[in-house]
């Protein structure tokens, strides 16, 4: 990765770690990697589109990799990332760009498409598609069985950093949502003999780890997993902790059922981004869209992912292209690189200026 280039740049009173490669006078294509993932996880594509003729830049966010901490990590919003991508772009003197974003990156593309929506040609979005920010329904009464924010970051603080990506990587690049036992934790699924993802070198894994010594996950915890809104995850697991990215909660089911499997709703409360509320009056975004989406990735399992992707999502991004990849994973675009290095290549021709 020698030709990428990486330099600090100062936004919103923190130093923003980025990676970039192509001429500065090329059309921009910003890259917003999700978690546990870093600028280095679109390494294959920002060389593809270098090479296409495009500017590439992939940004750390804050409180990520090479990135300042924030002064209150516990604080950091979806919201505090959209201004820092507003800030980055008006540091770099940038006007318009493409946004690519991955997993939660695609909740922070979302919200900037549709706040900043001139500066915006076009979006990729992959294994998350577009969701607009909902209404929060906060209640300052959590329910029985619900773990506060603290249980995974003790869970991860067990591990080095590079063992902590290695186990999030194995598990999350299956197509199923990873469910502990009783008697476990999330790190603990996994065995330090099960081999990593056949597209995950022990080189790729030490870059990881490399980043996150220095971050660790403080930060990293914050955003993911406290969306700006509450929703409802119906599940029918009884008794289990659930992982959502490292997110825990027990299901809460009713004893008089005689544990029979019961469809359950449990309402996940957000504390922290849920107070996000941005001004915005249209949720529709008219920009062109591509949505990859891997067929494999665990993500799809979440209760009403589907029915979103294939009814309402529409209705939302009228000019929405999607692409379905048979054997891709979470983490699809470094899993089969030139296949999505051709699609989000494709994607920037059709739709840059003549």
């Amino acid at each position: 990765m020698e030709e990428i280039d990486h330099k600090f740049v100062v936004v919103n009173g923190l130093k923003l770690h980025i990676a970039e490669i192509g001429s500065g006078f090329s059309p921009v294509v910003v890259f917003l990697h999700g978690f546990p993932e870093i600028w280095y996880s679109w390494r294959y594509q920002m060389i593809a589109v270098a090479k296409a003729g495009y500017r590439a830049i992939a940004p750390d966010f804050r409180g990520y990799g090479l990135s300042d901490q924030p002064t209150q990590p516990e604080e950091t919003t979806f919201l505090d990332l959209v201004s820092d991508l507003l800030a980055l772009l008006d540091a770099l003197s940038i006007s318009k760009v493409f946004l690519v974003g991955k997993d939660f990156g695609s909740a922070i593309l979302s919200r900037f498409v549709l706040l900043h929506g001139e500066r915006v040609s076009g979006i990729i979005t992959m294994g998350v598609p577009f969701v607009p920010p909902q209404p929060a329904n906060y209640s300052e009464t959590l329910p029985e069985g619900f773990y506060e924010p603290g249980r995974a970051e003790a869970d991860f603080g067990r591990l080095d950093a590079k063992t902590v990506v290695r186990n999030v990587y194995i598990l999350f690049s299956r197509s199923e949502i990873p469910i502990a036992n009783e008697d476990q934790e999330i790190m603990d699924i996994v065995q330090p003999s099960t081999p990593l993802p056949p597209w995950f070198s022990e080189e790729d894994l030490a870059a990881y780890g490399a980043l996150y010594e220095k971050s660790g996950f403080r930060t990293a915890l914050q955003v993911p997993y406290r969306y700006h809104n509450s929703f409802s995850l119906s599940l029918t697991h009884m008794l289990h902790k659930v992982a959502i990215k490292g997110f825990y909660f027990d299901v809460i089911y009713d004893p008089g059922e005689e544990r029979r499997l019961k469809k359950v709703t449990v309402l996940i409360i957000l504390k922290r981004s849920m107070h996000e509320q941005a001004n915005i009056k249209d949720p529709r975004i008219h920009v062109p869209v591509l949505f990859i989406a891997g067929e494999k990735d665990y993500f799809l399992k979440f209760p009403g992912v589907q029915d979103y992707i294939s009814g309402g999502l529409k209705s939302l991004v009228p000019n929405l292209q999607m692409v379905n990849l048979p054997e891709g994973t979470h983490f699809v675009q470094e899993q089969l690189p030139d296949e999505v290095n051709q699609l989000v290549l494709d994607f920037l021709t059709k739709n840059s200026p003549s």
